[in-house]
């Protein structure tokens, strides 16, 4: 769970997308050479604290550690206070480095920074979270097969729809763990189509480029192949 070079902002989209209540990691801290960061996922969002090694040990706000594995035992039994909000956190879920990172989502990233004119080091506080998108996208209706266009989100396993930006509740939330496939669609008189394989409905939408109706599905992939993933291994678990 010592992911060496990783970003705050990094860590915070990797707990938030994959991890959950209590998902912990450690990284470098980019203030001092002696400085680590521990990130703590509490419910929808993640607090950093400091962790300072001496050479001899690990230095935690009034508390000193021999080893990490000590300071990780200690506040898996007693919580972390989340600074300002004083939000409850205990340590869990350990992050571990072999996870496979979504290298698209840095690719987004840079896309995004092209079309808003800043650079990617400005985008860093700001960007999105690397595990969520949105934007609009052209839908086809169920009965009646127009095509209209709606404010999409991506959040963790959770694709909503909603009539424009401004709207507070959705017209729809689709559950990605239900999802079958998502794929390029040529079916449509339409191009930069894709659409959604549900069991009930197919859901086509398209994008206003070829790159980002790309974008859309590629992040979706990724999502559905860790849905599939995490089953697969619960399976093996009940299994043994």
């Amino acid at each position: 769970w010592y992911h060496d070079n990783l970003t705050r902002h990094a860590a915070e989209a990797l707990l938030l997308s994959n991890g959950q209540d209590g998902s912990y990691l450690l990284r470098k801290s980019n203030e001092r050479e002696d400085l680590y960061s521990l990130s703590v996922r509490g419910k929808d969002s993640v607090k950093h604290f400091h962790v300072e090694y001496t050479g001899t040990s690990f230095k935690f706000g009034f508390n000193e550690f021999c080893s990490l594995k000590e300071l990780v035992m200690h506040f898996a039994n007693q919580p972390l206070i989340g600074s300002e909000t004083g939000t409850l956190m205990v340590l869990k879920h350990p992050y571990p480095w072999q996870v496979e990172e979504p290298s698209i989502y840095e690719s987004v990233r840079v896309h995004t920074a092209m079309q808003t004119g800043r650079t990617e080091s400005d985008l860093v506080p700001n960007a999105p979270s690397l595990g969520t998108k949105e934007g609009y996208l052209i839908k086809q209706g169920k009965r009646v097969k127009n095509w209209k266009t709606r404010w999409f989100t991506l959040h963790r396993y959770e694709l909503k729809y909603f009539k424009d930006q401004t709207a507070t509740e959705p017209i729809r939330a689709l559950d990605l763990t239900e999802c079958s496939a998502v794929q390029f669609d040529y079916s449509q008189e339409r191009v930069n189509c894709f659409c959604l394989v549900f069991p009930l409905r197919t859901y086509y939408l398209c994008a206003k480029t070829g790159i980002e109706a790309d974008e859309w599905i590629k992040i979706l992939r990724w999502k559905l192949s860790k849905i599939r993933k995490q089953l697969e291994e619960r399976n093996a678990t009940l299994s043994s």
